[in-house]
């Protein structure tokens, strides 16, 4: 019986379009993880074609398979180490050389290989013809023309995969090697015939590659030669030493350039046979759009009003669904009132669990398209363009422009955005980009400054919140500065931005990204945000035996006249409750804390939530939900607009509140990430205690000069 299951490794650069191939291929039958012991992401999908269950893993966008980066070894090593069925290798067909170099470096591994042809449009819009039947046959592999975006050939990909991962089809790697030239070709030989004699066979890999690649230096090939074959691992490397030398007497070069010279050839050879250039003029539309969207002038204007229309359309756009969601928290907690008995177990159902998870799930229209931008402005290229055009500044503090991807990331989550700072080369530019990455607004702040912003900004709601994520710019901006100064003197590491052609994303595509980041917000509903609601209830709820300071606000002593009058028992109500809760184990612990963030203007409930948040920021809302009294509004966030304004809560206090919530202490996921990525307790804990301290300050001028202006 054929063998009914595959695994295929999905390969390719990084702009090939291999993850709108993933996506078309898996659809939402996928999951993402963080490959073991690195924080390079890892997607996993499946799919059934023809009764064969496959499985896809998509690895990480590479140029090469040296051993750089984190993501060269991760992709290098699934393939040697997994050895999965088949390695598709995306190409971008519009950038057939550039991409071949990836793909030829796959090819001389041992393991099957499909070329798959993406982007066949674009290159057919600039004039290129790719003779693919001759490129399949000049390397032996199957070549299978795409276009991606509009999910043309996803089916023949999967037919081929089913086809060439038979397993009795052969590995033609020997047939089609890449040719380095006599000499390197010579040298390749002996040192091959050498590893054949004395390794017995403990190494794992292909005697030639592993050659090829002692020859390069590789060092992660080195040490498992060593480690794999004991006393004849140093034979080996002497030999690869003599061999290097060898090399460089005869081109007085080392051997790595040499051969990597010699694999462009190889590659230039191919391109010479299977493509040809029309000489007529074309419109480059790309470079057309760039003239105005990098122009030195207009390109961080065109910037800013981008990031201005995403804010504002986030509030205004998200306003309405918004309503609609709030409504139907505030009808789930009407009916759950009425349905369960008076008591303990219905205040935690109503105040604790649906007061605290409904005030934070309304603002999930708002986050999703927020997504929707960052997927938007990705999937288009315009990304990059950003980080170019903000390359300038960067280099105000001695960063460069590829230090703002991870900082445009951080609107979304800080941690990942953190993460993504491993592509930086240079560890002095990696910890210092991770230090003012958490003054990017990620979306778990977002709910906070739509509350607030619309509680007490209502006609200029989205220009005070698109304020707050510029003033978290500015600051970092700032604050790099200094840290450069005083920590990290001396020239940020060279580097060259890549720009992508400009793409139109598919809806699908959009919508996949879109709910992949979104999923995150909803499970934090499910678990931190159900328990910290729950604890939050708990320590505003007990102890329940307080002895009132006034007579008159005991309910059992009401006087008639009082009981007639409704607004009367309405006022000692109200009354009665702030007074529980001020007596509330949360409550001692909020005028504990109180007299430090008085002078910028945040109450003991405030500054609880302040507390709350550095659990996740979501539960800032929904500490203030179960804190401030509510109301008998239709709707839960009017409920709480309505306590926030009665609580005596002013414009200056609420801008002073999104701004400290803006810069103090992340939540503790990004300070476990900050830990992981810097390798450093003293760097972690300086991120804590600058940013307490940055975010007191800022915020203490915020309100004070703000009582004088509002």
């Amino acid at each position: 019986m054929p063998k009914q299951t595959f695994t295929v490794a999905l390969a390719g650069n990084p702009n090939s379009g291999k993850t709108t191939i993933f996506n078309n291929l898996t659809g939402t039958r996928q999951k993402v993880g963080n490959w073991p012991g690195v924080t390079v992401e890892k997607k996993q999908g499946h799919v059934k074609q023809n009764g064969y269950d496959i499985t896809l893993v998509d690895l990480p966008g590479t140029y090469s398979l040296t051993a750089y980066s984190i993501e060269e070894i991760v992709a290098r090593d699934f393939i040697l180490d997994e050895k999965p069925d088949v390695v598709v290798v995306i190409i971008d067909a519009s950038n057939l050389e550039r991409n071949l170099y990836l793909a030829t470096q796959i090819r001389e591994l041992d393991t099957k290989v499909i070329f798959a042809l993406n982007m066949v449009d674009v290159a057919q819009e600039n004039k290129i013809k790719i003779d693919k039947k001759k490129l399949s046959e000049l390397l032996d592999v199957p070549v299978v023309p795409m276009v991606g975006t509009r999910n043309e050939g996803t089916d023949l990909l999967l037919n081929t995969i089913i086809s060439v991962a038979d397993p009795t089809q052969r590995i033609t790697h020997q047939s089609r090697r890449v040719k380095y030239g006599h000499e390197i070709e010579k040298a390749i030989s002996m040192l091959e015939t050498f590893i054949r004699k004395n390794s017995k066979d403990k190494i794992p890999y292909n005697p030639r590659w592993t050659a090829v690649k002692l020859l390069e230096d590789d060092k992660v090939v080195k040490e498992r030669v060593l480690n794999g074959t004991g006393a004849h691992g140093t034979a080996i490397l002497d030999e690869a030493f003599k061999g290097r030398r060898r090399i460089f007497d005869f081109f007085n070069d080392e051997p790595e350039i040499v051969m990597t010279d010699q694999r462009y050839g190889f590659i230039a050879g191919i391109i010479r046979e299977v493509q040809k250039t029309s000489s007529e003029n074309r419109v480059d539309i790309s470079r057309n759009i760039d003239k105005i969207l990098t122009n030195r002038i207009l390109g961080i204007p065109i910037f800013i009003c981008l990031m201005w229309g995403m804010f504002q359309t986030t509030f205004t756009l998200g306003a309405y669904p918004m309503e609609w969601l709030d409504s139907g928290v505030g009808w789930v907690g009407r009916t759950a009132s009425r349905l369960l008995p008076p008591g303990i177990f219905q205040d935690l159902v109503v105040d604790g669990i649906i007061s605290g998870v409904g005030g934070v799930i309304v603002f999930l229209p708002n986050i999703m398209i927020l997504f929707f931008f960052i997927a938007l402005f990705e999937d288009t290229g315009y990304m990059a363009r950003a980080a170019f055009l903000m390359d300038k500044v960067m280099h105000l503090i001695g960063l460069h422009g590829k230090s703002f991807i991870p900082m445009l990331m951080g609107f979304g989550c800080n941690v990942p955005a953190i993460m993504a700072t491993r592509t930086l080369e240079s560890k002095n530019d990696r910890i210092l980009t991770i230090l003012i990455n958490p003054l990017m607004s990620c979306s778990a702040r977002l709910p906070v400054y739509i509350l607030l912003a619309g509680t007490f900004f209502a006609a200029n709601a989205g220009n005070v919140i698109f304020s707050m994520y510029l003033l978290g710019i500015i600051l970092a901006i700032a604050i790099g500065r200094l840290f450069r100064t005083i920590f990290f003197k001396g020239e940020a590491a060279p580097f060259v931005m890549e720009l992508p052609p400009y793409r139109v994303p598919t809806f699908k595509n959009l919508m996949l990204h879109m709910w992949d980041r979104s999923k995150i917000f909803l499970r934090k509903m499910g678990g931190i945000i159900l328990v910290g609601s729950v604890i939050v209830w708990f320590l505003s709820s007990f102890p329940q035996n307080i002895q009132h300071s006034t007579p008159q606000n005991r309910p059992a002593e009401y006087s008639a006249e009082m009981t007639r009058d409704a607004a009367t028992i309405a006022e000692v109500k109200e009354a009665w409750g702030v007074e529980r809760m001020e007596n509330s184990y949360i409550g001692r612990l909020g005028k504990f804390i109180a007299p430090v963030f008085a002078p910028i203007g945040i109450d003991w409930r405030g500054s609880v939530a302040i507390l709350t948040g550095l659990v996740a920021k979501e539960l800032v809302i929904s500490t203030m939900g179960v804190l401030y009294a509510a109301g008998d509004e239709e709707n839960e966030s009017e409920a709480l607009q309505s306590a926030l304004r009665k609580s005596g809560m002013t414009s200056a206090a609420a801008l002073s509140f999104m701004v400290f919530v803006l810069i103090y202490i992340p939540c503790f996921a990004t300070i476990a990430t900050i830990r992981r990525e810097t390798n450093s307790w003293k760097w972690t804990f300086f991120s804590i205690t600058y940013s307490t301290i940055l975010a007191w300050i800022v915020a203490f001028i915020i309100y004070q000069g703000g009582r004088v202006l509002l």
